[in-house]
């Protein structure tokens, strides 16, 4: 195996630049994970993807690849220009106001059906509120989840 595929780095590089991307890709370390962040200011659009897909579909075919290659591999998170992290800063907002409006009102709040990563958020921001409980549940008639934040029996 050649050394760039050692490396997660050097391995996304290939990939991108294999994909017709200019990039440079900063490494930075976010509460005890490896971060690979893609500055492209041509395609960022285009790395992130619809609601942020592409972003994770590339995720995913990075981290598949070095654990094909040593099973013990640290899992490595892909950003693009800070996007992730803007929105897991949106989505904790939301966590919160949703679970003050369950404080004022009582009443059960639902969110619009999201990806697991995003409820994963949505759970953790919340898990420690005395008041609150959230539940992830299947939409009816699709394979998607929303989650339920309600108030604690």
């Amino acid at each position: 195996m050649s050394e760039s595929t050692q490396d997660p780095k050097a391995l996304l590089e290939s990939i991108l630049n294999n994909l017709g991307f200019e990039t440079t890709i900063e490494e930075k370390d976010k509460d005890g994970s490896k971060v690979l962040d893609i500055q492209a200011p041509e395609d960022s659009g285009r790395l992130i993807g619809r609601k942020g897909q592409t972003l994770f579909d590339l995720q995913y075919i990075l981290n598949r690849i070095l654990f094909q290659q040593d099973e013990n591999a640290e899992k490595v998170l892909v950003d693009v220009a800070g996007y992730r992290f803007s929105e897991q800063d949106k989505l904790v907002d939301k966590a919160i106001k949703a679970a003050d409006q369950v404080r004022r009102w009582g009443d059960i709040v639902e969110l619009e059906p999201m990806n697991s990563y995003d409820r994963r958020i949505i759970h953790n921001a919340l898990k420690d509120d005395p008041e609150i409980e959230t539940h992830s549940v299947e939409v009816d008639g699709t394979h998607d989840k929303a989650i339920i934040l309600r108030p604690k029996s």
